[in-house]
Order: structure tokens, then sequence, then C-alpha cells
């Protein structure tokens, strides 16, 4: 990290973002964590618990779209208050009411989907702050929030065991409401703001062939990212036959790695180029990711494969988002609204996925093959887009390409 990133930028408003990023991913994948349990008592099937955990992921991801418009409608503090309350109110009548159905745990993952959806919010409010030679870092900063999903897989399995999986609704509500207020205070937006665009200019950024290879090389990162985070505790508890508690610190282990290197992502990214970082990413990820779907012999075997797995896609996360504000600065919004969306997309599609693949096959494979070469084929498109890039809109930044 270069001395001068401390030197530029709005420090108060990265960490608000960073907070408000942190807690909001805590309580996006909060069901995961709280899927045994929960599954036991709902007595839900393998394709159900499956569903329950991927739902918060889609929903987050379709309203990443809602949010990136609200961000330059609205600019991101407001969008970011509007989001949060949404998510407190959810978690709230959930708490009170109790979750008795199957339809009824849905419900509150389409509510925890604006948690998810603060992702549009928290990066262009740190973005916006910092010149283009340091995107990747503080980009890399804010979105290691990430991290949130490691304090949700750490505590909710025992407090759930302490006092009742519902209760731990309740309990989630007091650090989003510190956060709340913390934010609100010390979080700043910058002066020279985007003006707001009208609904045929967000879609005439789609008419842009980049736009989609981002989405589709996040959807791989990230969607591989959240989707493990989503359905790792089910999968120790099955695969493994480890307690909810012991199940949720081996999640924890595993999207603590891949939250920790996030801004490494970025830092190499701004030092060697985002495309470089990719590609090795992407390769390790695959390679990785196939090994896992052969099902280890023990969970600690496991851990030895999936942490490495989690931090190669943790690391491509924060390079995809070294790449974005090089290329559509001026649309920094929508364009994380649909990048993340992609993202959401891609995780709801892999937590979905094992979920059916073990109810109707008995086994996670084939799920985690297709994801490895979801993870080849990423490699490719860059390879092929990566010269394009060079010759047009890289060589007018200072950034690597």
């Amino acid at each position: 990290m270069k001395s001068s990133f401390w030197k530029v930028g709005h420090k108060p408003t990265l960490f608000s973002a960073f907070l408000y990023f942190d807690l909001s991913f805590m309580v996006w994948v909060l069901l995961g964590p709280l899927a045994v349990q929960i599954a036991t008592d709902l007595q839900l099937s393998p394709a159900q618990k499956g569903l329950m955990v991927a739902t918060p992921v889609l929903a987050g991801a379709l309203l990443r779209i809602v949010m990136g418009v609200l961000v330059d409608q609205i600019k991101p503090k407001m969008a970011g208050v509007v989001g949060q309350v949404i998510v407190i109110l959810s978690l709230f009548f959930a708490w009170m009411h109790g979750i008795h159905t199957f339809q009824q745990a849905l419900l509150l993952g389409l509510g925890l989907g604006f948690a998810g959806a603060s992702f549009a919010v928290a990066l262009p409010l740190a973005s916006r702050w910092y010149p283009p030679e340091h995107q990747g870092t503080a980009l890399g900063i804010a979105g290691a929030g990430n991290s949130g999903t490691v304090f949700a897989a750490l505590f909710a399995p025992g407090l759930a065991v302490a006092y009742g999986w519902n209760n731990v609704l309740g309990l989630a509500l007091i650090p989003l409401m510190i956060v709340l207020v913390f934010y609100s205070y010390f979080a700043k937006d910058t002066a020279d703001a985007p003006l707001p665009k009208s609904l045929g200019q967000y879609l005439t950024i789609l008419k842009d062939k980049d736009a989609w290879w981002f989405m589709f090389f996040y959807s791989v990162t990230f969607g591989g990212f959240v989707g493990l985070a989503s359905s790792l505790t089910i999968y120790f508890n099955d695969l493994y036959s480890l307690g909810p508690v012991a199940a949720g610190y081996c999640t924890a282990a595993c999207v603590f790695i891949g939250s920790l290197v996030r801004p490494l992502g970025g830092v190499i990214a701004d030092r060697i180029g985002g495309v470089k970082t990719l590609l090795v990413m992407y390769a390790l990820a695959a390679v990785l990711l196939l090994v896992m779907s052969f099902g280890l012999s023990t969970y600690q075997a496991a851990l030895a494969v999936i942490m490495p797995a989690m931090a190669m896609l943790g690391m491509g996360n924060g390079a995809v988002f070294q790449l974005v504000p090089q290329r559509f600065r001026k649309e920094i919004g929508v364009m994380t609204g649909l990048v993340g969306m992609a993202g959401g997309v891609g995780g709801f599609y892999l937590a979905a996925s094992l979920g059916y693949f073990k109810q109707n096959f008995g086994s996670y494979q084939m799920g985690l093959v297709i994801f490895s070469a979801l993870a080849i084929l990423a490699m490719g498109g860059l390879m092929g887009v990566k010269t394009r890039w060079r010759t047009t809109w890289g060589s007018a930044t200072t950034a690597k390409v």
C-alpha cells in the first residue's frame, strides 16, 4: 500500500462504509449458520435448506440494482440509511412473531436481501473519495466488510444453542442499530458526485459488452465466496457430522481468510494489474474447487482445501473492483449495482445448486464441478478481452490494467 493513500480521501467515510458493509453482511448470510438448527425445527429437505440460504443472496443481488439507482438519485449515505432501516424492521418482526414455516423463512430472506444490497452503497461511498491510482486499495478496505460473514458463522450457532435461533435475530439488532448511528454521523458524501441519470441512461450501460464481462467475472469470484459462506455450515454438518457450533467454527475460518485477503487483492491489482491478478486467482480457485468436489475424507483435509479456495475468491473480488472504477468511473453507482447483482446471482446459483444436487444425486460434487468450470471460463474470457482493454480505456489511466 502506498503511503500517499492515507493523505487523500476521507478516512471517517471509508471506515463508516466498512462498518456498514460489515454488519450488513453479517445479517445477510445469517440464515446460513443457523440453517442446521432451523432445518431441524422446520423439518426441511436438502433442497429446501439450499433454497433457504440462497434466497437472501438472490434478493440481495436483485436489490443491488435498486440500491445502485438510489445511490445516484439520493446519494450513497441516504441510500445506506434507507436500506439499513428496512433490514432492522425485517429482523424485528421476524423476532417478535417467530418463523414457523419454510415460507416464512424465505420471507425473512427477502428482507435480509437489503443487507446484501449494501454492497451497492458502501463501495461508491468510499470510491468517490479516491483517485484512480488508489481505487483498488480503497475499495479493498471498504469491501473487506465481507468479514461480517465471519461473525455470523462464529457466533450465531453458539448463540442459537444458548438462547434459541429465533432470539439470535433479536440479538443481531443491537450491533445493527449502533452502527447505523455511527454511520449516520461520520459518513459524508463527496461534493463532486456524478449527476443523477435517467433509467434510460442506466440501460444503455448494458449495451457495453465490458459491463457484461465484469458482471460475469464477479459472478464467479463473489458468487463463489458468498455461495460457500452461506452453505459451508450445512456442508460440514452433513459430510463430517459436525454439530452446528463446530460446523460454524469451520465456516468462520474459511470465510475469515476469504474476507481478510480481499484488500490484498486490490493492492496487488494496483501494483501488477487487475487482469494478471484475476488470471492467477481464477486458475487456483478452479483447481481447489475441483479437489473439493471429490469430498475429502476428514474435515481437516477439507479445511486445507476450502480455506485457500476462499482466499483466491476473496482476492479476486478485490481485483475485479480495481478495474471497474477505471472503466466506469462516472457510472460507478449503477455499475456497482450491476456487477454486485451478478455476484449475488452467482452465489444464489452455487448455494441452491449444492442443495439440489445433494437431494437428487446424493452428493455436492456436480455443483462444485460446474462452478470450477465457470472459473475456467472466466479465465478464457479475460484472456480474450485483455488486449482490447489495454489498447482502449486501459491506456488512458495511470493505474495498471
